[in-house]
């Protein structure tokens, strides 16, 4: 017997720290769901980013489960899933936007084929492109060595090795399939009530393969519809590259091989998975190091080479060096210039020789102090550092010239290419979105605006039915939708339809601070935000942290006469060790006020907070304070801070 459900549908969308794709996703939910009688449920596993008050302030009839730990997507889906009352079931990813008629689109479609107890769409990335996971085959041993090895890849069209993804599948057809996708995974309830809810064994990832294999064996089939699309940024749980990601997606799919395949094919498949284990984790181990390693260690070799070859000039002359110098010394020098250039910034990808120059300087000065220092016996030669240091910075110079001309995007000595911006949208939208991007965005040449009405509207370039037009004759570099005003399925259209290899594409909230996007399927989606981001750029994050280490190295090092100065002695030299080790920093936000800065950069807490010096104690100052120094972040910030409060070390 039938059951009696209250609505038409339930969306399940477990989120974890993406706040501003929530609420996107929320949005585009809430225009999908007009026609028909939908009830929306958050699973939020315990996140820290304001996801939590955000739906309960923006979507007050969402229901809402706010979980005190990551409970895993399997165990949070569940949480929802009993407490549906719907005809189906859509677990979605909170990086998503559906069109306007997706819901109707795939109800319709399953009220009028019974057999069907699961069905995907077709999802595109941030930059329009379709997503092949959108359709997938059952991961076999033979599937999963094919797709392990990139043979699948190589082949994707092949009936054969192209089953992982099913690539012989045309894109936009409709077509029975066996794997469904956990970004959106639609499912009727009845199926659900005869296989079984996700099986809670999977933390992340493999849950879909389960669930989707189980429905097949219940009798029902699966399916793949492309009358619909959706956008899936991708990538916002986890970085899919990481060693970790590999581990956890591959142990997964042990644990299906071992609960569903034969004993001996389950055998096969688990030897086959721990060979790529271990040889994906060699290989994303040996790139990393690589990648990292390649540039700096290069450097030291030639700049170290270059002072070798000084002494055998300063040899000529009949001037030695003692065998210390040549030994420790030399590479000591090396050393110091390249943690001093990489201090003043000149390791950023934007090269500036100037930065360079500052570096240089600096470790000169500081190995000369040194020099200084030394015994009289092991003092060689002034006039030798200053080569030296001529010599290291010429070496840079040339270096980055001509890593310039070979590489290019990675090491760029041009300044910044200002970008023009196209925004689609009414004048009212279009002027509180350019206040936006002018706050979050300092690369701007123009901003024009284009109309979403038929008839364009004063001082629009265009209507959105000429974008393609427009982004040719402006040379626009990135296209920002204002989704108050543009259809999501005009939006997914256009990003579709248009070749976005020079192009971006962003999409603007009503109401909200963000403008989301995403540059490529390899990136987690591209955020702009209010510009309180300083404190989080790459050179603030590393100057911070070797400020840290080094202010809490010499500390530690004085502790034996420092500690007579401080009452709590025992919190004071935890509080040394945990900066010393990366736990905590010298300056984080004032935490009595951190609740009303949701929105903040996440950083490390400190120790002192920029209110110390200050002693304040109204609320709306202290979270000023901390909005500024967020905003306005330089290490002298953080080096003033220490000077004034130092006797505060021990809280």
């Amino acid at each position: 017997m039938k059951k009696n459900y209250t609505y038409d549908l339930s969306v399940i969308i477990v989120n974890y720290n993406v706040e501003f794709f929530l609420e996107q996703c929320l949005n585009s939910v809430g225009k999908a769901s007009e026609h028909l009688k939908v009830q929306v449920f958050v699973v939020d596993n315990n996140s820290i980013d304001g996801s939590v008050d955000m739906v309960r302030k923006k979507f007050p009839d969402v229901n809402l489960i706010a979980n005190k730990d990551n409970k895993g997507f399997s165990k949070a889906n569940n949480q929802a899933i009993v407490l549906s009352n719907a005809r189906y079931v859509l677990l979605l990813n909170p990086d998503t936007v559906v069109e306007e008629d997706t819901f109707d689109k795939i109800v319709a479609f399953m009220d009028q084929r019974e057999d069907v107890g699961g069905l995907g769409v077709r999802m595109i990335d941030g930059k329009g492109k379709f997503l092949p996971e959108s359709k997938r085959g059952l991961p076999t041993p033979a599937v999963a060595f094919y797709k392990i090895f990139g043979i699948s890849k190589l082949f994707s069209k092949s009936k054969r090795f192209g089953r992982y993804h099913l690539g012989y599948l045309s894109e936009f057809e409709n077509n029975e399939i066996e794997i469904l996708s956990g970004a959106f995974m639609f499912m009727r309830s009845e199926a659900l009530e005869k296989v079984g809810l996700l099986d809670e064994t999977f933390f992340m990832y493999g849950e879909d393969i389960d669930l989707s294999y189980r429905i097949l064996k219940g009798g029902y089939k699966n399916y793949y519809f492309a009358d619909t699309r959706i956008i899936h940024y991708k990538g916002e749980s986890t970085k899919k590259s990481s060693i970790n990601y590999v581990f956890v997606f591959y142990r997964a799919m042990i644990i299906f091989a071992e609960k569903h395949f034969s004993q001996k094919n389950a055998r096969l498949f688990s030897f086959l998975i721990n060979l790529a284990i271990y040889f994906r984790a060699f290989l994303a181990l040996a790139a990393r190091f690589i990648k990292r390693s390649a540039l700096p260690l290069s450097d030291f070799a030639l700049i170290l080479t270059g002072l070798y070859a000084l002494t055998h000039h300063w040899s000529v002359e009949n001037i030695h060096f003692p065998s210390l110098v040549i030994n420790f010394a030399l590479p000591a020098y090396s050393i110091i210039w390249m943690l001093a250039v990489l201090f003043t910034n000149g390791y950023d990808r934007k090269i500036k020789f100037g930065n360079i120059l500052k570096g240089v300087f600096l470790g000169t000065i500081f190995i000369l102090v040194i020099y200084a220092l030394l015994p009289k016996n092991l003092q060689f030669s002034r006039l030798f550092i200053l080569t030296g240091a001529l010599w290291t910075f010429f070496f840079y110079v040339i270096s980055r010239i001509f890593l310039h001309f070979t590489i290019g995007k990675r090491f760029n000595l041009s300044a910044a290419k200002k970008k023009k911006f196209g925004i689609v949208g009414s004048k009212e939208e279009f002027d509180r979105v350019s206040d936006l991007l002018k706050q979050t965005n300092d690369n701007i040449e123009t901003i024009e605006q284009i109309s979403v009405a038929e008839e364009k509207d004063e001082g629009a370039v265009g209507t959105l039915q000429q974008l393609d037009q427009i982004i040719h004759m402006h040379g626009l570099s990135e296209v920002i939708f204002c989704a108050r005003d543009t259809a999501a399925h005009e939006i997914i259209k256009w990003m579709s339809s248009i070749d976005s290899s020079k192009i971006d594409f962003k999409i603007a909230q009503p109401d909200s601070i963000s403008l989301i996007g995403s540059n490529s399927i390899d990136t987690a989606g591209d955020l702009y935000v209010m510009n309180i981001n300083a404190i989080n750029r790459s050179e603030n994050i590393r100057n911070k942290r070797m400020l840290d280490l080094l202010v809490s190295t010499v500390f530690i090092l004085l502790s034996p006469l420092l500690i007579f100065l401080y009452e709590k002695k025992k919190k004071f030299i935890s509080n040394l060790f945990r900066i010393w080790i990366g736990k905590s920093s010298f300056v984080g936000y004032n935490l009595n006020a951190y609740s009303e800065n949701e929105n903040l950069p996440r950083i490390k807490n400190g120790v002192l907070n920029p209110t110390d010096p200050h002693n304040l104690q109204d609320p709306q100052l202290i979270d000023k304070m901390n909005l500024i120094y967020a905003r306005d972040y330089t290490i002298s910030k953080d080096i003033s801070i220490l000077m004034n409060a130092w006797k505060l070390l021990d809280r």
